[in-house]
């Protein structure tokens, strides 16, 4: 409240009547105290908002009294004030002679009341806005107390009251036109005051809403969390912003969110007296954001499944990985089915069948429990094979290949379950159950797409797999029948093999190589070893392998020598990738080099001859790893044999080496399989390898001690398990031989002159070793075809006459001479003399052939031993079949 100045003690209105002595809300009568009278203005008045300030003005016209309000308001002080004209002081020139008029008119005793502009000096305010005021003033004639007439003046500063009203329409607007629920709380937290746009969602018109809580519209826990916070709020005076609130509105059952600020408000002093509640109806916000967050989620689990899925080429893992991408991301229990016919390798998959066909438990997942599904009859087991009722929804779904959704039953643990069938390529390859326990979110039409697309990935990993799977053994089956059956057998040698097909580590399953060996029997107790490798996997590789071999097996009957061999096989290799064959191949190859589209088929090969009754061994080699040998009483150690340049590379020759081998020596071919892979490098598998076989733990070292030859099948175990091939990146093929010569007392080896009686000793001598040998049986047959090829020796051939006699498996019986005229066998007619030599050779004996020597020739023939299983030729009835 404002002061009066003291000497205002009484007022006349202009009828000369005296005014109310009422002062400052005291009825006529009371007596205001000192401290009553003289206070400040109590919290919440008017006069916090409005400066009001008075002064009197004595019968001279001049301020005699100047109150501390108007100190403040015309920021003049009392001592300078009194004394001053406040028309010279305060209004303008222009304006002056009119106010000093009203100021006689005042002093005459008539009230007046109207607003006057003011300015102040410049002395008193610096800032030139601040310097013209706008007043209401109320001027009240009154007496002094020697009955003279003066004037009390109140001033109302109307710049200020200008800035209530426009706070007033502003905080109208607010309340009536803003689109945000608006609430102003009062330090009881009850509402004061409330705007349509709260009252059109909870109901009724503002007024209704005045003294109402946040209990009367959140429900009981929500409502103490929001009062708590208003209460920090009121007290601390911290602002809150985007508090999110959950609650209804009346007539509904839909959960809506709201989010809310809180400011403290304040009066004019600066006391609090309540809070500001701005809201916002977030409820389709926040549905926009959880459809967000599922599609984000779901596109999340599909780039997930895209990067873990499909890693492996194995049907059961791939329905694996599917479950680790969706337990517990989308669902917390899972499980695949795959018919039965894909596992067991049926060629055709079921497809749209009548859905209960057999199916096997292939993978199940659970976030909650480690029990099967419960309701669909009994719990099935990882790994069993079952069928679906024809009427369930499970069996529906196969049958029309889309997804069903199965109602959980009343007490189980499931709530909701998605049936969805895995197709691939239009073809349903097996049934993705999907299931949510109770307490979780159930399955909407967007995770039925998202279990649809996770399924459909999933199925054609799978059906990759199968087609994997099944070109895979037509490889591995083309493979084998190209490998040697059973165990090799050789004059001469001790022969144990291994192959393992390739398993990479990467998931493909069981990849066939181009790997292979081959233990070849060639004429004189001789036996030719093979180990190759055809760069690259699958089919392809296979099938290259299967010609190569093929074309080692011709040239090897050719007898050629190792390096013409591989020569042969190069040019050979060479033409499996060009399009016109081996021919075009080389005429390419002398053309200027040029882009070339055919497929390049490269390999390495090792190719070795040995005799049995010399013990030599000569070895040529093509980009191959070299042979090791494990001589008795010493280390393993490799071959230092040329390795060439690869099949197929062509334009190199190939350089052979021959190499004694002592009787018991133990040799090893092998591919890079066995002493390569990812994780070892070759020089540290190839120093393992050498090792395994010189470890004395190696079974060979302990029969050497023990003056006996182990068995080779140990020999090869020990490697394999020494080496862990498990890895299985590549192939594997180990071919071991240890030498077992002839021993001298079953070869007969004798010198003829060129003359005719060399015939007849020919025979001599051949009696005599058979005899000797106890082949009695053969005696016949042997001298008539002695006699032939020693005849024909004589008169086609050149030099001196050898002939061999070799016992082993079989008996072979060898001419050699200086001549190089191979001799060629043909049909003699009935009217001639000769020319039925080599056709009684050829029906008396199981086989027979000529070769080249570095010296000539050697023309050989081959008897079966005389036994159970062993029907001998009669000489005179074959001698008679020729006529």
């Amino acid at each position: 409240m404002s002061e009066i100045p003291a000497k205002a003690t009484e007022s006349e209105d202009p009828s000369g009547g005296a005014r109310s002595g009422a002062v400052d809300g005291l009825l006529p009568g009371d007596a205001p105290s000192a401290d009553v009278m003289w206070q400040t203005s109590p919290p919440g008045s008017l006069y916090d908002y409005v400066k009001v300030a008075s002064f009197s003005i004595g019968p001279d016209g001049l301020v005699d009294q100047w109150s501390l309000r108007a100190e403040q308001v015309f920021g003049i002080p009392a001592e300078r004030a009194v004394g001053m004209d406040p028309i010279e002081a305060f209004v303008e020139p222009v304006r002056r002679e009119r106010g000093q008029r009203k100021m006689a008119e005042i002093l005459d005793g008539r009230e007046w009341t109207g607003v006057v502009p003011f300015r102040l000096s410049a002395a008193l305010v610096a800032d030139e806005r601040e310097r013209e005021g706008l007043a209401e003033v109320y001027v009240m004639p009154t007496r002094t107390e020697e009955g003279e007439k003066a004037a009390v003046c109140i001033v109302v500063d109307v710049r200020t009251l200008r800035r209530i009203e426009t706070d007033l329409a502003a905080s109208q607007a607010i309340f009536g036109q803003s689109p945000f629920g608006f609430l102003l709380i009062d330090a009881d937290l009850r509402v004061r005051r409330a705007n349509q746009r709260f009252a059109s969602i909870f109901g009724g018109v503002p007024d209704d809403h005045r003294g109402k809580g946040v209990h009367d519209y959140l429900p009981r826990g929500e409502a103490e969390r929001v009062a708590a916070t208003l209460r920090r709020v009121l007290e601390t005076g911290d602002s809150i912003t985007d508090m999110h609130v959950t609650g209804f509105v009346p007539g509904s059952e839909e959960r809506r969110h709201w989010s809310v600020n809180l400011y403290r408000v304040h009066s004019g002093s600066g006391r609090p007296i309540g809070i500001a509640w701005l809201g916002t109806d977030i409820t389709a916000r926040r549905a926009a954001a959880r459809e967000a967050a599922a599609a984000r989620r779901n596109l999340a689990l599909l780039n997930e499944a895209g990067a873990r899925i499909g890693n492996s080429l194995d049907l059961e893992t791939t329905a694996r990985e599917l479950l680790d991408v969706v337990v517990p991301g989308f669902c917390d229990l899972a499980t695949v089915d795959l018919y039965q016919g894909l596992l067991v390798g049926d060629e055709t998959p079921p497809g749209l069948a009548d859905g209960s066909a057999e199916v096997r438990r292939v993978a199940f997942a659970s976030a909650v429990s480690d029990a099967p599904f419960s309701g669909v009859g009994e719990p099935v087991k990882l790994g069993a094979v079952h069928h679906y009722p024809f009427n369930s929804p499970c069996a529906d779904a196969l049958r029309t290949a889309r997804p069903q959704s199965v109602p959980g039953e009343e007490g189980g643990l499931v709530q909701s379950t998605l049936a969805v069938p895995m197709v691939a390529h239009d073809t349903v390859v097996g049934l993705a159950r999907f299931a949510r326990t109770k307490g979780s979110e159930p399955f909407g039409d967007r995770d039925r797409d998202l279990a649809v697309e996770l399924a459909a990935r999933a199925a054609v990993c799978i059906d990759n797999a199968r087609l994997y799977r099944r070109e895979h053994e037509r490889a591995l089956i083309l493979q084998r029948s190209l490998l040697p059956p059973g165990d090799p057998e050789a004059s001469g040698l001790d022969i144990a093999c291994r192959y393992l097909p390739g398993n990479a580590a990467t998931g493909r399953t069981g990849e066939v190589g181009g790997d292979w060996f081959d233990v070849i029997e060639l004429p004189g107790h001789r036996t030719a070893l093979v180990v190759g490798d055809v760069m690259g996997r699958g089919l392809r590789a296979a099938v290259a392998m299967g010609e190569l071999r093929t074309a080692v097996r011709t040239l090897a009957q050719l007898d050629l020598e190792p390096a013409e061999v591989l020569s042969q096989l190069d040019e050979i290799a060479r033409g499996l990738g060009a399009p016109g064959g081996v021919q075009q191949a080389t005429r390419a190859a002398r053309r200027p080099r040029e882009a070339d589209l055919s497929e390049v088929y490269l390999a390495t090969c090792v190719y070795a001859v040995y005799d049995s009754v010399t013990r030599r061994c000569t070895f040529a080699n093509a980009g191959h790893l070299p042979p090791v040998l494990v001589e008795p009483g010493e280390p393993a150690l490799m071959l230092d044999v040329p390795p060439g340049m690869p099949l197929g590379v062509g334009g190199e020759p190939f350089e052979e080496v021959e190499v004694e081998l002592p009787e018991g020596a133990l040799l090893a071919l092998y591919t890079d399989g066995l002493v390569e892979s990812r994780d070892h490098p070759l020089d540290e598998g190839l120093q393992a390898f050498v090792g395994a076989l010189t470890d004395p733990s190696h079974p060979s070292t302990a029969a050497r001690h023990a003056d006996s030859h182990p068995n080779l099948e140990d020999v090869c175990d020990h490697v394999l398990n020494t080496l862990d091939t498990h890895h299985g990146e590549d192939d594997i093929a180990l071919l071991m031989a240890r030498v077992q010569g002839l021993p001298a007392e079953s070869v007969g080896d004798w010198t003829l002159p060129r003359e005719p009686r060399s015939v007849g000793r020919a025979r001599e001598y051949a009696r005599a070793q058979l005899t000797g040998w106890g082949l009695e049986p053969l005696v016949d047959t042997t001298e008539l075809l002695v006699s032939e090829l020693v005849t024909n020796a004589l008169r086609y051939g050149e030099g001196e006459i050898r002939l061999r006699l070799l016992l082993d498996r079989t008996l072979v019986c060898e001419v050699w001479d200086s001549g190089l005229v191979q001799p060629r066998r043909r049909r003699a007619r009935d009217t001639d003399e000769g020319g039925r030599g080599l056709q009684l050779v050829g029906l008396l004996s199981a086989a027979w052939g000529s070769r080249r020597t570095p010296r000539g020739k050697t023309v050989w023939f081959e008897l079966p031993l005389p036994g159970a299983d062993t029907v001998l030729t009669d000489p005179a009835e074959a001698l008679l079949s020729l006529f």
